[in-house]
C-alpha cells in the first residue's frame, strides 16, 4: 500500500475565502443545508459530503486558533481571539449542528440509510447522530463555554509555571531532566523547587477544577443525568463498555500490576542503597549511569525519528516525511517554510503537555510537544506520530465523522509505535548508536507500559468519585486521592511533603480539559502491547500490515471491529491484563538491566 498524500480536496460546497471563525460565513451555508430537499438516499448522500465539508472548515479554523493559543499562551492578541471564538462563535454554531444532527437522525430513519446492502457503511455513523441528538441541551451551551474557558485559563496557569534553577529560569518539562541526575542532592533541590512552584498555584487550581465540576454535574443533570458519570459514557460513545468494565481494570491494576511495581521500586531502593525511596528517587538509573540524551532539539528529534521510522517500515516513514523537519516553533516558523506542523521544543508560555491535531480541511496534521531531550519526549514523539498517521490513513475517506475514531483505538495507533519502534532506537542516525543506551532506553519503555496502568486506574478511579459525588470539599477531594494513591501508587516515603503528595492529581492534564478522557489509554495499552507481541511472535511486518488495515478503518465500525482488523481482541479484564504482564515480564528477563 503506497501512503496517501495530504493534498487538500477542492471544496464544491465551501466558496472560497470562507472564515470558519466568524458566525456570519458559517450560518447561511448550515441553513442552505437546513432547507435543501432531500428525497433519495442518493440525495441524502450528497448532503452528507456537503455537511462533512462544512463540519471540517468550522473544525479546523478552531484547530488553528487552538494550536495558537496552546503555542503562545503569553500572547494576549492569540488568547483573547481564541476566547472571542470560545464565547461569541463556538456557542451559536452548537445549536445548528443540533438541528442538522435532527435532520440527519429524521432522514436516515425515513430513508433508511443504514439498511439494505450499503447499510454497514452509515450504521456508525447514524447510532452517533441519534446520540448526539438524545443529549443536546440548549442550556448546556454556555456552561460548554464557560468551561472551555476555564480549561484556557488551566493551561495559563501551568504555562507561566518556571523555576530558577541551576543559574537560568527554566519550565516544568526543563526541570524533569534533573530528575535524572545522579546527584542525588540536585535531585532533590531541582525536585523541591519544582514542588514550591506547583504549590504557590495548588489553591488556584484546585478553585479552576471545583467550578468545573459544579459545572459539569449540571451538564449531566440537564441532560437527564443522576450525575456526570453518566453523560460522560454517553457523550464519549461508550456503547460497548461501561462503569463495571472499568471497576474490573481497576480491580486487576491493584492485584497484577501493583505488586509488580512494588517489587521494582524495592529493587531500586537496594540497588540505590537508601534506606526509604522519595519522590526524587523514581526516575534516576538505578546503576548510577549518566541520563539517556537521546537528541538536543526538536530538529534532531525530527530527524533521528526520521531514521527510526525509515527502518520500521517505508508506508511509515513516507507519512513521517510529509510533517516535514520541524521549524522549532509554530507561531516563528523558518522563513518560506509554509504552514507549521510541528512545534516541539520546550519554552516558557507554552502550555502543557503533547497533543496531535488534525486541521481537517487541509487533511494535515499538527504535533505540539514540550521536548527537553530526554527518553520520554522520544516517546512522546513516537506516540503522537502515530496519531498523525491514524489521520493521514484516513485521509481518503469523505465523510469527516470517519476520519476520526473512538479514543480506545486512536491510542492503539499512538502507543504501538511507542512499541513497534523498539528494535530501531539504536544504530547510525538513531536515538542511540550506543548498544548499552539503546537497551537501557527498550527496557524503560517496556517498563513503563506496564506500570503506566496503575496510574491510568488512579486517573480514572479518582474521576469516577469525583463526579459521583459532585458536593465534595476540597479536603474530601484530597483524603480521596491519598486513598487511591496508597491502592495503586509508588512505594514511596512523602515525610514532610504532605501538600505535595495531596496535591499530586493536579499535573494530570486530562482532568481539566478532558474530562473522563483516561481508562482509554489503559484499553489501548493492552492493544498496542498485543500488537507489539504478535511482531514478536508472526515478525514486525505482519504486526505492521495489521496496524494499517485498522487505523484505514478510521471510525467507519464499531470500536470491537476495529480492534479485530487489528488482530486484537477487546479485552481490558482482569485476564486480559495478567496474560499480557506475564508475557512482558518474560520479555524483560531477556533484556540486560
Amino acid at each position: 500500500m503506497a501512503a496517501p498524500t495530504l493534498s487538500s480536496t477542492p471544496s464544491t460546497f465551501i466558496p472560497s475565502g470562507f472564515d470558519g471563525t466568524r458566525f456570519e460565513s458559517i450560518e447561511p451555508l448550515a441553513r442552505a443545508l437546513l432547507e435543501r430537499p432531500v428525497r433519495s438516499k442518493h440525495e441524502l448522500i450528497a448532503w452528507l459530503l456537503d455537511r462533512s465539508e462544512l463540519d471540517a472548515a468550522c473544525s479546523e479554523a478552531g484547530a488553528n486558533l487552538y494550536i495558537a493559543m496552546t503555542c503562545n499562551t503569553e500572547d494576549q492578541n492569540v488568547q483573547n481571539a481564541y476566547a472571542r471564538y470560545i464565547e461569541n462563535v463556538a456557542p451559536k454554531i452548537k445549536p445548528l449542528a443540533f438541528e442538522l444532527d435532527q435532520r440527519l437522525a429524521r432522514l436516515a430513519a425515513e430513508l433508511t440509510l443504514d439498511a439494505g446492502d450499503a447499510g454497514d457503511r452509515y450504521r456508525v455513523l447514524t447510532r452517533d447522530t441519534r446520540c448526539e441528538v438524545e443529549l443536546f441541551r440548549e442550556e448546556n451551551v454556555p456552561l460548554e463555554t464557560d468551561l472551555a474557558l476555564l480549561g484556557q485559563k488551566y493551561d495559563q496557569t501551568i504555562g507561566a509555571m518556571t523555576v530558577e534553577f541551576d543559574g537560568r529560569e527554566q519550565t516544568m518539562p526543563q526541570m524533569a531532566r534533573y530528575m535524572e541526575s545522579t546527584d542525588r542532592a540536585q535531585r532533590e533541590g531541582a525536585w523541591r523547587a519544582m514542588i514550591a512552584r506547583r504549590l504557590r498555584d495548588a489553591g488556584a487550581i484546585d478553585e479552576i477544577y471545583d467550578q468545573m465540576i459544579t459545572l459539569r454535574d449540571r451538564v449531566g443533570k440537564n441532560a437527564g443525568f443522576d450525575d456526570y458519570v453518566g453523560y460522560a459514557y454517553k457523550a464519549k460513545h461508550r456503547f460497548d463498555y461501561g462503569i463495571s468494565h472499568c471497576k474490573a481494570f481497576h480491580d486487576a491494576c491493584e492485584h497484577v500490576i501493583v505488586p509488580l511495581i512494588r517489587k521494582l521500586d524495592a529493587k531500586r531502593q537496594t540497588a540505590l542503597n537508601l534506606d526509604s525511596l522519595r519522590p526524587w528517587d523514581l526516575s534516576v538509573d538505578i546503576k548510577g549511569r549518566a541520563p539517556l540524551r537521546p537528541f538536543a532539539g526538536g530538529a534532531e528529534l525530527v530527524s533521528k525519528s526520521r531514521v527510526v521510522f525509515g527502518r520500521l517500515d517505508p508506508r511509515l516513514s513516507g507519512l513521517f516525511a510529509q510533517l516535514g523537519d520541524g521549524p522549532g516553533r509554530y507561531d516563528q516558523p523558518a522563513p518560506d517554510a509554509g504552514p507549521a506542523y510541528l512545534d516541539l521544543d520546550s519554552r516558557k508560555g507554552k502550555a502543557p503537555g503533547g497533543y496531535q491535531y488534525m486541521r481537517d480541511r487541509q487533511r494535515r496534521p499538527f504535533i505540539f510537544m514540550n521536548a527537553a531531550g530526554m527518553q520520554r519526549d522520544v516517546s512522546t514523539m513516537l506516540h503522537e506520530a502515530g496519531h498523525a498517521f491514524h489521520s493521514m490513513l484516513c485521509v481518503d475517506e469523505p465523510l469527516l465523522a470517519y476520519r476520526s475514531a473512538p479514543i480506545e483505538f486512536c491510542e492503539v495507533a499512538s502507543m504501538s509505535m511507542e512499541l513497534l519502534t523498539l528494535p530501531h532506537l539504536g544504530g547510525p542516525g538513531g536515538f542511540y548508536p550506543d548498544a548499552k543506551d539503546e537497551a537501557r532506553a527498550r527496557r524503560h519503555q517496556l517498563e513503563e507500559s506496564i506500570t503506566i496502568l496503575a496510574w491510568i486506574a488512579t486517573i480514572d478511579a479518582f474521576q469516577h468519585w469525583v463526579y459521583a459525588n459532585p458536593k465534595h470539599s476540597r479536603d474530601d477531594r484530597k483524603a480521596h486521592w491519598l486513598e487511591l494513591d496508597a491502592r495503586f501508587g509508588r512505594a514511596v516515603d512523602w515525610s514532610g511533603f504532605d501538600d505535595a503528595r495531596r496535591n499530586a492529581w493536579q499535573r494530570q492534564t486530562h482532568l481539566f480539559g478532558h474530562p473522563f478522557y483516561y481508562i482509554e489509554y489503559g484499553i489501548a495499552q493492552l492493544g498496542a502491547l498485543g500488537l507489539w507481541l504478535r511482531s514478536l511472535e508472526e515478525g514486525p511486518a505482519k504486526a505492521i500490515d495489521l496496524y494499517i488495515k485498522g487505523l484505514s478503518l478510521g471510525g467507519s465500525r464499531p470500536l470491537p471491529d476495529l480492534f479485530a482488523a487489528a488482530g486484537l481482541p477487546f479485552d481490558f479484564g482482569p485476564g486480559a491484563v495478567r496474560r499480557i504482564v506475564e508475557r512482558v515480564e518474560r520479555e524483560l528477563e531477556k533484556l540486560p538491566e
